[in-house]
């Protein structure tokens, strides 16, 4: 289904790209940058032939498919931020609050209510953020796990994206796209000394602290909830996007408990479907690089990659992380 950036699996026809590190296109063999796999998997009729390859101009079309499909979205009136302080790029290590006030000046709490946001929320506390600690699944979580699953795909936006999926024989059914989204989200893996201490709807969406730094925690409502309690102080920001609607990026620095995160990166203001979605896409089409897409006519960029050391299945492997791109 999806696999290593060195790998032509899913790949064949895919225009060249400067950051990949081999290519699957019919000049490859010429220039000498074909990946290592590229006769078995391009060479043949399959899964990999070019009609099944995810163009860049589809990216771009299904993202803005996607973004008008994201009905749960916050409208203007659901959200107000307060971005304050603009760092630049080299000042967003410097651990500094330099915005007194809090990021989120008012937010419509009747959203969580809507069964997206509702089951999304509660699988924020059923993790330790510290790697190197055993996760421990009770039955409870994998019951709202598969909660949150199934709310998901009952959405026109993620119906969609198994729609686009589907034609591109990535899924034969529904039901194996349900079960390879658990899968790659929330099946865990070790960061750390062999402990299963992470996944990543774990890393991207709750968050982790690792080494002393944040790591991950790019999700506005975990934001809004632990800023509420007290838990994270917002001190700047070096990215407010070009949206004048929901959702709109920003790249943010924060502490959390005292540990820092640098860049912050999150969508604003989208329903939880929409950043699923969106990541979900970039993990198969693009995974370990940057994945360009469009929303509302702006470009945008999401980087995915990854978990090299583990497998499931017939080798597929895990989230590492998903983020969008602040410049």
């Amino acid at each position: 289904l999806y696999t290593a950036p060195d790998s032509c699996e899913g790949r064949c026809g895919e225009p060249p790209n400067e950051g990949d590190e081999c290519h699957c296109h019919a000049e490859c063999g010429r220039h000498r940058s074909c990946c290592e796999d590229y006769a078995g998997h391009c060479q043949h009729a399959g899964f990999s032939r070019s009609s099944d390859s995810i163009t860049d101009q589809e990216l771009l079309e299904l993202s803005e498919q996607l973004y008008g499909l994201d009905h749960n979205k916050a409208r203007p009136s659901d959200v107000a931020i307060n971005p304050q302080h603009q760092v630049a790029p080299e000042e967003t290590g410097l651990q500094q609050d330099l915005s007194p006030q809090p990021l989120y000046k008012y937010v419509n709490e009747e959203l969580f209510s809507k069964p997206t946001y509702s089951s999304f929320i509660k699988l924020l506390d059923n993790y330790q953020r510290a790697t190197g600690r055993e996760e421990e699944v009770t039955a409870e979580e994998l019951r709202e796990q598969d909660k949150f699953l199934g709310e998901v795909m009952e959405t026109e936006l993620m119906k969609k994206l198994f729609s686009f999926l589907h034609e591109k024989n990535r899924y034969g059914s529904e039901r194996e796209f349900l079960d390879d989204l658990k899968e790659m989200w929330f099946g865990l893996y070790s960061r750390g000394d062999g402990e299963q201490d992470s996944s990543g709807f774990e890393h991207v969406f709750s968050g982790e602290v690792k080494k002393g730094k944040v790591s991950g925690f790019h999700n506005w409502i975990r934001f809004y909830l632990l800023e509420k309690q007290g838990m994270v102080n917002y001190l700047s920001h070096n990215f407010n996007g070009p949206w004048d609607t929901f959702p709109d990026v920003l790249g943010l620095q924060f502490s959390w408990d005292g540990f820092h995160k640098e860049v912050g990166s999150a969508f604003i203001g989208s329903s939880p479907e929409f950043e699923f979605g969106l990541y979900t896409l970039c993990f198969l089409a693009r995974p370990g690089r940057a994945c360009h897409l469009s929303l509302g006519g702006h470009s945008l960029s999401i980087q995915t990659y990854p978990w090299t050391k583990s497998t499931y299945g017939s080798g597929r492997r895990v989230i590492a992380t998903a983020y969008v791109m602040s410049p």
